[in-house]
């Protein structure tokens, strides 16, 4: 697949970068440069990324963050269990448990919430930094949701982290992932609370809780453009046909 001429390979992390080492230097080059373009396009452009993460992985499969970004490339184009397949590779590798809540949410989306649950109980769990074990709650509520377990993952979610006033990364979509669960239970008011609480903390605009709260609210945007048109057609209606008044004659 084609590499743009501005990519160098030296974007990608410096972690990355060492483990590439390994590698003949050309070979260690052309990897680096399709994991720049797996996470240049990953989010607008899934499809392309998981390109990108194939040819990686034809070149270095025994590199553990060519494994990893495979992995959610796949995630991200829906294939969950080739995206569990190149987690748990990674994870032999490295023997960290940082994939471990994506790992229970690629058994969530093979239809196994049952399996999320059990890993989101196993001694792994202990071993997340903060993120993770937040991560790992949504995981886990997601699946009582997936079970039509709706008072069990709202009880999921109540937590230290759900109840600071302290902004993390994680607040906005934890806030936003009780709103959602308590709006789904039927408890309205709750949940314009929570939805209200998750744009306060949503600074780089990670989820549309403020056009939950919106709709909720019972507002209503119009598209700025759309709204010139149609004041366009208007216009064009009011105009004089050509012709008109010597027909009038």
């Amino acid at each position: 697949m084609p590499i743009p001429e501005d990519v160098t390979g030296e974007e990608i992390d410096k972690d990355v970068r060492q483990e590439l080492q390994s590698l003949p230097k050309g070979l260690a080059e052309d990897v680096a440069k399709n994991l720049v373009m797996v996470a240049r396009l990953i989010d607008e452009e899934p499809e392309r990324a998981y390109g990108y993460s194939r040819v990686a992985l034809r070149l270095a499969s025994r590199v553990a963050a060519v494994r990893e970004a495979a992995g959610f490339a796949a995630y991200a184009t829906q294939k969950y269990s080739e995206a569990l397949a190149e987690f748990r590779a990674a994870r032999r590798m490295t023997g960290t448990v940082e994939l471990w809540p994506v790992m229970a949410d690629c058994e969530r989306g093979l239809g196994r919430p049952e399996k999320a649950l059990e890993m989101a109980g196993a001694p792994e769990v202990h071993k997340l930094d903060k993120a993770g074990q937040v991560e790992m709650r949504l995981v886990a509520a997601g699946a009582r949701r997936d079970m039509d377990q709706l008072d069990a993952a709202i009880v999921t979610l109540q937590s230290p982290e759900l109840a600071s006033n302290s902004v993390q990364p994680w607040t906005a979509r934890l806030r936003y992932a009780y709103a959602d669960a308590l709006l789904a239970a039927g408890r309205r008011s709750e949940a314009r609370e929570w939805f209200a609480k998750a744009v306060e903390a949503d600074r780089d605009s990670s989820t549309d809780a403020s056009d939950r709260l919106a709709e909720l609210d019972g507002v209503e945007f119009v598209d700025a453009l759309d709204e010139d048109e149609d004041e366009a057609v208007v216009a064009e209606g009011e105009r004089p046909v050509e012709g008109k008044a010597d027909d009038q004659d």
